[in-house]
C-alpha cells in the first residue's frame, strides 16, 4: 500500500485535459545541490494513454527501475533536456541557473507545450501558462517522468566525466558532497568541473582571512 501511495498520479494532467489543454509538459531539474557538474532539467509531455507502472520521483527509484522507466518515457513521449554549466552556475547563481535550464528544456520541445507543470518554482518568461507544484516530482506523473529523464541523463554524463578524470569518483556520487568527494577535494583541489561558488564548510581553512576554501584554485582536471 505504501508503495502505491508514492506513485505519481495523472490528476493534474486530467484536470488540464478537461480544460482543453493537450500538450502538457512536466518539468524538473536535477543537480541543484551538487558541488560539481552541470545542473540539468528535463521537460516531458506524456501521452494520455501512457502506461508507466512504478512511475514516481527519480530519487525513490532504484537504478534498474530508473533505467527501465527512462527507456519507456523517451520511447513514448515528447521530451527535451537542457543543461547549464558549472561556470554559468558560478556566474549567475544556482537558482537562476536551474530556472534557465528548465526554461530551455520547455522551449526546446517541438511543438511547444500549451501548459507546463513545474516542480517547485515558477519559471519566468514562458510563452505559455504554467503551474508550480511544490513536491511535484512525488505528486504529478509528468513531473516525475521529467525527474527521471533529467537524472538518468545527468548521471550518465557524470560517469563519462569520471572516465576523463577519475580522481573525484564522479561515477559513484555524481558530484554530490559525499565524504569521499570532500576528501578528494581536500587532496586535489577544485577541477574545471567544480562549481567554485559552492564552498563546503569542511573545506574552509578556519585560520584563513575571509575564510577562503583551501585548494580552491588548484590545477587543471586530470593533472594530479
Amino acid at each position: 500500500m505504501a508503495a502505491r501511495r508514492q506513485n505519481a498520479q495523472f490528476n493534474e494532467e486530467k484536470s488540464l485535459w478537461r480544460e482543453g489543454f493537450s500538450r502538457i509538459a512536466g518539468v524538473d531539474e536535477v543537480g541543484r545541490g551538487c558541488l560539481a557538474g552541470p545542473v540539468f532539467a528535463a521537460a516531458v509531455i506524456l501521452d494520455s494513454k501512457a502506461m508507466l507502472p512504478g512511475l514516481r520521483d527519480s530519487k525513490l527509484l532504484s537504478l534498474k527501475a530508473r533505467e527501465r522507466l527512462y527507456a519507456e518515457i523517451v520511447g513514448s513521449s515528447d521530451w527535451s533536456v537542457s543543461e547549464v554549466s558549472p561556470a554559468e552556475i558560478d556566474r549567475v547563481n544556482i537558482h537562476t541557473a536551474s530556472l534557465l535550464a528548465m526554461r530551455q528544456a520547455m522551449t526546446g520541445l517541438r511543438p511547444l507545450p500549451d501548459f507546463a507543470l513545474v516542480d517547485g518554482f515558477s519559471v519566468p518568461d514562458l510563452p505559455f501558462p504554467q503551474r508550480a507544484i511544490v513536491g511535484g516530482d512525488r505528486k504529478c506523473a509528468s513531473i516525475a517522468a521529467a525527474s527521471i529523464v533529467a537524472k538518468v541523463t545527468r548521471d550518465r554524463l557524470m560517469v563519462k566525466l569520471h572516465e576523463s578524470d577519475s580522481r573525484y569518483g564522479f561515477d559513484r556520487h555524481k558530484g554530490y558532497a559525499t565524504s569521499a568527494h570532500l576528501e578528494a577535494l581536500e587532496m586535489f583541489g577544485y577541477s574545471e568541473l567544480h562549481r567554485r561558488s559552492f564552498r563546503p564548510r569542511r573545506l574552509f581553512d578556519n585560520g584563513a582571512r575571509n575564510k577562503e576554501p583551501r585548494l580552491l584554485a588548484l590545477g587543471e582536471s586530470g593533472r594530479k
